[in-house]
């Protein structure tokens, strides 16, 4: 069974709105005009004939916060994909996306889509008119307007955001790292079992002053960045990770742990990876999009 199905209405990419205007008529009384107004009578100004304003215009769609002029997805994201009557519906977040086209969608409640690659998130997004965040947008999202280490704030607080569970591949395929195969990683038990992966949303204690959630902990999250002699400029970058930096140039980079790690490549919203290429995909790998916001 799905875990984590959004209701149909979330489906929708975008919708028509029908804009529809009425006019007054006024009827007098057969065979008379309108009475003329008395001379003492106040005569209409222009003010009051005024059409009142418009309401602002929203910056940023409704699942997005608006951070220093960047739109963010409030929540990691799931995918959309066709169905046979060309319908949008749920692709399952246990299942590693195939070579067709899907689409990015951010909403509460909902299990978010592991096993994929940063190719795979970047397409997705720009098929949901965003793209993937930068790295520099994403760690701003994260530290918010205080530059705080947390999504909370300064220091960790247990409990607050999805980490330091057990460390399920360990569980499920054993306590040899040499035994792991590939396929391991991917297995779609990883995302399935009870008490790992979370809804998005539902770690409400991991949210930023400017509404964000589970930016630190429950997946990973693919930033458009690949490793390069910058990426020293643009977030404090742990030692582990700093030895890696002229081992990997051009892989992809994904930001903030998982749930089962704590501060092993940097603490919070500075957890960094940097060892795989772009092209890689495990049960731990999410993503979330980005969007410049109107004017």
């Amino acid at each position: 069974m799905l875990a984590g199905r959004v209701p149909p209405s979330t489906w929708l990419v975008g919708a028509l709105s029908l804009l529809g205007s009425c006019g007054a008529i006024a009827f007098f009384a057969a065979g008379g005009s309108a009475k003329p107004k008395p001379s003492g009578a106040p005569r209409s100004s222009a003010a009051s004939r005024a059409v009142p304003s418009a309401k602002p215009r929203a910056r940023c769609a409704a699942e997005m916060a608006l951070v220093a002029g960047t739109c963010v997805d409030r929540y990691e994201a799931h995918l959309l994909e066709a169905d046979a009557s060309g319908a949008l519906v749920p692709h399952p977040p246990h299942e590693l996306p195939e070579k067709k086209r899907y689409v990015a969608a951010c909403s509460a409640g909902v299990k978010p889509q592991a096993f994929i690659s940063q190719v795979a998130a970047a397409a997705a997004c720009q098929n949901a008119g965003k793209r993937l965040c930068s790295l520099t947008e994403w760690y701003r999202a994260c530290t918010g307007a205080q530059k705080t280490t947390y999504p909370y704030g300064a220091r960790y607080e247990k409990g607050r955001c999805n980490v330091g569970k057990p460390h399920l591949l360990s569980i499920l395929h054993g306590a040899s790292a040499n035994s792991w195969s590939y396929r391991d990683f991917n297995d779609p038990k990883l995302a399935q079992t009870d008490g790992f992966l979370a809804l998005t949303g539902e770690y409400d204690g991991c949210q930023t002053t400017e509404g964000v959630m589970d930016m630190v902990g429950n997946l990973h999250e693919w930033v458009a960045d690949r490793v390069d002699g910058s990426l020293r400029s643009k977030l404090p970058v742990p030692a582990v990770v700093q030895r890696r930096i002229g081992k990997h140039p051009g892989n992809g980079i994904f930001m903030g742990g998982f749930f089962s790690t704590m501060s092993q490549h940097g603490d919070g919203c500075q957890y960094v990876t940097a060892a795989h290429d772009p092209g890689y995909h495990d049960y731990s790998t999410g993503f979330r999009c980005c969007q410049d916001a109107a004017e």
